[in-house]
């Protein structure tokens, strides 16, 4: 292992996961990453080997036939998948979080019909709360799910779906009314369960298309209509007693979404710091390495430095969700350094590596491009201050 980015502590079975999902990294994902990037083609025999390790089922109970890995292995994993490609980690990410919503908050049933088949693969997990006319602020959703006898009729528009064409089961927060005093507890997450694919994919349920992006290209993102689409009381997360609950659950799983972000900017973050190095010392002028000329080696020592606190709160943050505690402060501050910091870096790197940068043969021209995502995914910065700081007034309240 390299000197950045090591995590004191860890398990022998840790260690060798880790050492696992790196050397595929370095073997199978890095050398096709550029090719099927600047293709915007699925990486199917990634994927096949992925499934081969058992990653689906990381952090699934051994139970369900997971290995029943923590979330800071998960966020080590994500991190290494990240370094080789942000896409690939995108693949496993909504599925983590479906997992983990299930695992937490799922019924006996859900737990024992949906599990075993997410642990193989066999069944992959999306996971949706934004809309067209809303992203952070999760109280302005307006799709909705009315009560009909024993069933539910679900009506809206949902926006930014990773992974929505390839999954078979999608974790969507809507509003139902509940009568309660607030807008959070009028909402409720479905499991909502499809075919893989575009189209209409289930009776009153359509996956339009593949959104076209700038960068994090491969993994499909997509929009969803629900229009008439009807699923028993059962597809509530947790069962039916728990309509009302999915603002909760799915805030439970974002925390999970924020650390697998910040594990992301991590390894993105390291990427581009191997890159640099490797040309500031092939790349000469003026008779040395441009890694010997001060203003480069001070860019080299603020990138190392960068990675080595971002690393530092990401795996506190999972810890402490490990431990069972409440990481929302905690979580949002790995992700807003971590997101910040990767922007940053890979930026540094891009001026390292000079006119090279900027062309589509160099592997930092893609990092240009998957950076920026990190910034807004699972809530921006901004909203990540919002989150910070309202947690640290309240637990530094005057007296």
């Amino acid at each position: 292992m390299a000197r950045l980015a090591r995590t004191p502590g860890l398990t022998d079975v840790q260690t060798a996961i880790l050492e696992t999902v790196r050397e595929f990294a370095d073997k199978e994902i890095i050398p096709r990453a550029q090719r099927l990037e600047h293709e915007d083609r699925y990486p199917e025999e990634i994927l096949a080997g992925m499934r081969e390790m058992g990653l689906f089922g990381l952090t699934i109970s051994e139970e369900y036939g997971g290995l029943g890995e923590s979330l800071l292995t998960y966020a080590l994993v994500v991190e290494e998948l990240s370094r080789g490609w942000m896409s690939v980690s995108g693949i496993v990410n909504t599925h983590f979080i479906v997992a983990y919503l299930i695992s937490q908050h799922g019924s006996a049933e859900q737990k024992q019909r949906l599990l075993p088949r997410m642990a193989t693969g066999e069944v992959r997990g999306a996971f949706s709360m934004s809309e067209p006319g809303c992203g952070s602020d999760v109280s302005a959703i307006t799709s909705k799910a009315l009560r009909d006898g024993d069933s539910y009729v679900l009506n809206g528009q949902k926006m930014w779906l990773t992974n929505g064409a390839y999954s078979s089961v999608v974790a969507t927060l809507v509003k139902t009314d509940q009568g309660a005093d607030t807008v959070y507890g009028n909402m409720t997450t479905f499991l909502l369960e499809k075919e893989p694919g575009f189209g209409q994919t289930a009776p009153g349920l359509t996956i339009p298309g593949k959104i076209e992006k700038m960068g994090y290209k491969g993994v499909e993102t997509t929009e969803m209509i629900l229009d008439g689409h009807r699923v028993p009381e059962s597809a509530v997360l947790g069962g039916a007693d728990q309509a009302g609950r999915g603002f909760y659950q799915m805030m439970d799983g974002i925390e999970v979404g924020r650390v697998n972000v910040a594990a992301r900017a991590c390894g993105i973050s390291i990427r581009a710091f191997e890159l640099a190095m490797a040309y500031a010392q092939q790349r000469r002028t003026f008779g040395k390495a441009i890694a010997e000329h001060q203003a480069i080696a001070f860019k080299l020592a603020e990138m190392g430095t960068k990675i080595e606190a971002a690393h530092a709160l990401m795996v506190n943050a999972a810890r402490l969700k490990d431990s069972g505690q409440r990481n929302d402060v905690e979580a949002g501050m790995a992700k807003l350094l971590a997101s910040e910091y990767c922007h940053e870096i890979v930026t540094e790197s891009f001026r390292i590596h000079g006119g090279y940068g900027y062309s589509k043969e160099y592997e930092i021209e893609r990092l240009m491009r998957e950076a920026p995502f990190l910034l807004i995914g699972e809530g921006t910065s901004e909203i990540q201050k919002t989150i910070i700081s309202r947690g640290l007034l309240k637990e530094y309240r005057a007296r």
